[in-house]
């Protein structure tokens, strides 16, 4: 499970301390953000339609802060001012290095646009005019979002499915810090005994990231350097820890 939302108060609200530690938002912001109106409640208030003045004011502020030009998928890289995206400046690319084009998703959406592409794809366009990331063209029920899907997590390693959490430690959407937490909280309930210690790991000569096992069957670990999508920003890595999960091979030391 890379990124995901096992809890949404849980996940979401440890966005605040992510901002706040990575710098993105000054102190008194972070005390509003986590005192005023934290963000499950502004996202619940947000999609039930019923934004509150105290949410608004304090949303509108850490926008201002964290600014329009900081890929919350990934704050430590540049984003793409492209002539496709420029007029409304939000944008959100993902950037696979400092070495590759961070338009490259704008380059994936022109090329998924070509015809002789959709040709070759077999690709259905009944009721879609240009393909784009992310479409609004499905419905999703945003609000089961609220529904907790930790239990289910429990119930996989209740039957003996080794599970794996794990996390891009670039992406504030879904930060590290929230997914830990309750993964820690998880091997509690379940009273798992910590079999690998937290420690670094290493794909090559570099650390790949940090990783702790529960009972040798619950397994967290973050990427190095990833961002929301960790096989797009650190391809290498994502598959050493995919490859050692899958393998049941403890990750490289």
């Amino acid at each position: 499970l890379g990124n995901p939302v096992l809890e949404f108060a849980t996940d979401f609200n440890s966005r605040a301390e992510y901002f706040w530690s990575h710098g993105l938002i000054s102190d008194s912001t972070y005390n509003m953000f986590t005192s005023v109106c934290n963000y499950s409640r502004y996202v619940s208030e947000y999609y039930r339609d019923s934004v509150s003045p105290s949410c608004s004011k304090v949303m509108s502020q850490v926008s201002r802060e964290t600014s329009k030009f900081v890929d919350k998928y990934d704050v430590t890289l540049d984003v793409c001012i492209s002539s496709v995206l420029s007029q409304s400046m939000a944008i959100n690319p993902q950037q696979v290095s400092e070495r590759v084009d961070v338009c490259v998703e704008d380059k994936i959406v022109n090329y998924l646009n070509r015809k002789d592409v959709q040709k070759a794809l077999h690709a259905r366009l009944v009721g879609v005019r240009r393909w784009t990331v992310c479409s609004n063209i499905l419905d999703y029920q945003l609000l089961n979002l609220e529904m907790p899907t930790i239990s289910i997590v429990g119930s996989l390693i209740k039957s003996g499915v080794p599970v794996l959490v794990y996390s891009g430690d670039q992406d504030s959407v879904i930060p590290l810090t929230g997914s830990r937490s309750l993964v820690s909280r998880l091997a509690k309930e379940l009273e798992l005994e910590t079999t690998v210690p937290y420690r670094v790991w290493f794909e090559g000569k570099q650390v790949g990231g940090w990783t702790q096992v529960y009972g040798n069957i619950l397994s967290f670990a973050t990427i190095r350097g990833a961002s929301h999508e960790a096989p797009f920003s650190q391809p290498e890595r994502s598959l050493m820890l995919f490859k050692s999960f899958l393998e049941g091979k403890p990750l490289p030391e």
